[in-house]
């Protein structure tokens, strides 16, 4: 039987990138976490900014900072990962925050219920500003099976798999594997399905909460916005297909489908190829019950002369 520890080593790996403004907020949540016996393993991205002086000013024994050239997130979390003592294992984006009795809170459920992942509430707060935090409630706010669980945070389209609401197992992580560094774009919908799928049970911590900044990313380019869009599209069919692969029923069917249509409302018309792709995924399922969400003006147009129509008319004014 394996071993459980009562205080078992807990390691954060954290990818920066640009995060100068952040970074220290986010370490300081880590640093006042109720629960004590965590390292925390920092990797900067090949940052440009003035991230690498911040973290080389707050390291200490209990932090670790390596650095890479540019090589994307899923790459900064792997090389995290592969210096981590670990029993259990959190990763957290470099400008997110957590309360700080959420690994308290959630190492003592992982030795509870073992074999699981431990999930947690969370929320958004815009210009910094936490203040402005709100939960953002969801139906698998709960304790489920594991592909309940996705079909579960499926169903309306849009999984929220932040990395930082969870606490893994090392030993699930190893038996589902790494990151997939060729994704840049919803890489956490590929990992976490894979993890999700080999473990028990998700089970939900309503004492942790995840503070997730939005708000401060830039546009992307054409170019960047392009592969990103493929890169998600990549994501979602390796998830889909890893689910359908352990039970194709009805409910999963749908919950798939509802991630393909949410994927085409944001790829159309600009990515109308990958789109159309997309649209094949839909059809092969059985359809989908996801309507286009719109508010104010783009609601009457919409609901006047159809999404797509809106859709290519927003294109051309913000072209002109």
């Amino acid at each position: 039987m394996e071993k459980i520890h009562l205080t078992p080593l807990v390691s954060i790996c954290i990818p920066v990138y640009n995060c100068e403004s952040y970074i220290d907020e986010t370490i300081e949540s880590v640093i006042n976490q109720t629960y004590k016996n965590i390292e925390i393993i920092v990797v900067d991205d090949g940052s440009t900014d003035g991230t690498l002086f911040t973290l080389e000013k707050l390291k200490t024994n209990q932090i670790s900072i390596y650095y890479q050239q540019n090589a994307g997130a899923a790459a900064a979390r792997n090389l995290a990962y592969s210096k981590s003592n670990g029993q259990y294992i959190k990763f957290l984006d470099g400008d997110d925050i957590i309360n700080p009795e959420m690994i308290d809170s959630q190492v003592n459920l992982a030795i509870e219920h073992q074999h699981c992942i431990i999930s947690a509430k969370w929320g958004r707060f815009y210009n910094n500003d936490l203040d402005t935090f709100k939960l953002s409630t969801e139906d698998c706010w709960q304790t489920l099976a594991a592909y309940d669980w996705i079909c579960s945070s499926w169903k309306n389209g849009h999984s929220m798999t932040q990395s930082g609401m969870f606490l893994l197992p090392k030993q699930i992580i190893e038996n589902a594997g790494l990151w997939n560094e060729q994704l840049t774009l919803i890489d956490d919908l590929d990992f976490f399905t894979r993890v999700i799928l080999k473990c028990k049970a998700v089970v939900f911590d309503q004492n942790s909460t995840l503070y997730y900044r939005s708000g401060n990313g830039g546009s992307l380019s054409d170019r960047k916005q392009a592969e990103a869009m493929q890169s998600a599209f990549r994501a979602i069919s390796n998830a889909t297909t890893n689910l359908l692969a352990v039970r194709a029923s009805a409910e999963a069917k749908l919950a798939c489908a509802n991630t393909w249509q949410h994927y085409i409302y944001l790829a159309y018309p600009k990515h109308s190829k990958l789109a159309n792709e997309a649209q094949k995924r839909v059809d092969e399922l059985g359809g989908s019950t996801l309507k286009f969400m719109a508010g104010g003006v783009t609601q009457i147009i919409t609901g006047l002369i159809g999404w797509r129509a809106t859709k290519r008319i927003k294109q051309i004014l913000s072209i002109n």
